[in-house]
């Protein structure tokens, strides 16, 4: 069916809106099947690299194992209400949420939880509050910039204040302290107001005080400082790496082009960091090799590709942001974690998503898959259209699509600026 133009009763012009066959479509199947895969894949090598510390650890060779799967059940069962749950409601609860994410980042640090140095969790190291500030991040600043879409050009409507939003939420995070956990969430910010639409200049100025800002961070902080000067020692000799990054990458090596077969892997018995969580990486790659490794960059990269694939059908801008920024978040945090333990990234705490053992990123990664399905079920194209909406509703889709094509397409300005009615 062509795309008709219909005029309302007040005779402004509108064009049929896209499809939200809500009630109709499961949503894009592909990236389920992805996620499904890494699940399946990351329980099986989840108790392949955690059964001999569990044993040493807890007594019992599959307690892991087992909270991980108790773990997997809450995010699929959150996943799927989420995955039914529209995405425009988010305006009502977005507020809720930030809050509630807050409060458990100023908890945590009153918990008084020692964990490798740093106070971050619940319960014995399965709830991490900052693994919530990320969804929560993506969900509350999608909305926020939606809400000021006309305004970015303004500095002290749009740059100040996401600049305040992210202090506060990095900073009580820092203070746990989580250095990676903090950097991604300015990343996130960075990135999500780039795709709402904010001007080249502000986005420059934006990078430029994160920056200097990491600078001081990593100045102030006797951790950052030594992963930093590890990283540089790396960068010039890998045999100067630190442990984990040394270890890791004999790991590697051991692993060849097909792995020495699941289960069979020595690092996880000789030394090798937080085997299950931080390094499960290494195993992986020991265990399956260099195809392994590839199938799993497959997987990810699969999920990237169905994720910028909802973000460009999605019926609104507020869509797009939001599973840009989800999907960014995902692919990100499997990218740094696979980059440490390369040395290519400064050492850092970011799991593996779906390998990597702890619940809170498990859970969190799989309700940011439900949002995506959810905003993926709303953008079916191809199906004729159900509604009619203004020809503004137009523009600002146009909007998004030049920010998010890298503002490729208009040869003639560089930045696209916000569309008003």
């Amino acid at each position: 069916m062509g795309i008709g133009t219909f005029v309302n009763q007040n005779s402004s012009p509108t064009r049929p809106a896209p499809a939200r066959p809500g009630r109709k479509s499961n949503g894009d199947l592909i990236l389920v099947a992805a996620v499904i895969a890494l699940s399946i894949f990351g329980l099986l090598m989840l108790y392949s690299a955690s059964t001999d510390f569990s044993l040493q650890i807890y007594g019992a060779p599959m307690y892991m194992f087992n909270k991980q799967v108790g773990f997997l059940v809450v995010g699929g069962v959150a996943a799927i209400v989420l995955s039914r749950f529209d995405y425009h409601l988010w305006r009502r609860f977005a507020i809720p949420l930030m809050g509630m994410t807050v409060v458990l980042l100023i908890a945590v640090l009153f918990n008084n939880e020692v964990r490798l140095g740093a106070v971050r969790s619940f319960f014995g190291g399965s709830v991490q509050p900052s693994e919530l500030a990320k969804l929560s991040t993506v969900v509350y600043l999608s909305i926020w910039l939606y809400s000021k879409r006309d305004n970015l050009h303004d500095v002290q409507l749009g740059l100040v204040p996401l600049a305040l939003i992210l202090g506060g939420i990095g900073g009580l995070i820092y203070l746990e302290p989580d250095l990676s956990a903090t950097a991604m969430i300015f990343i996130l910010g960075g990135l999500l107001f780039f795709l709402a639409g904010g001007e080249l200049r502000q986005i420059v100025l934006f990078l430029l005080v994160a920056l200097v800002g990491g600078w001081i961070v990593i100045q102030l902080s006797s951790t950052g400082r030594a992963r930093m000067s590890s990283y540089i020692a790396g960068l010039k000799d890998p045999l100067q790496s630190n442990y984990q990054v040394l270890r890791s990458l004999g790991a590697i090596v051991h692993g060849g082009w097909f792995g020495v077969g699941i289960g069979r892997a020595g690092s996880k018995l000789t030394g090798l960091p937080v085997a299950a969580t931080d390094s499960i990486f290494a195993v992986i790659v020991e265990e399956l090799g260099f195809f392994g490794a590839l199938a799993l960059a497959g997987l990810y990269g699969m999920l990237l590709w169905r994720g910028f694939k909802i973000a460009m059908q999605a019926p609104d801008s507020l869509g797009s942001v939001m599973a840009a920024g989800v999907t960014f978040w995902i692919v990100m945090e499997a990218l740094m974690n696979m980059g440490v333990m390369v040395g290519l990234f400064p050492a850092a705490g970011n799991a593996l998503p779906f390998f990597s053992a702890g619940g809170s990123n498990l859970v969190s990664s799989l309700a940011g898959i439900g949002i995506l399905v959810n905003i993926s079920r709303q953008g079916v194209p191809g199906k004729p259209a159900v509604r009619a909406v203004p020809e503004a509703k137009i523009e600002e889709r146009r909007s998004f699509s030049a920010s998010f094509d890298l503002r490729r397409r208009d040869r003639r300005r560089r930045q696209s600026r916000p569309r008003r009615p």
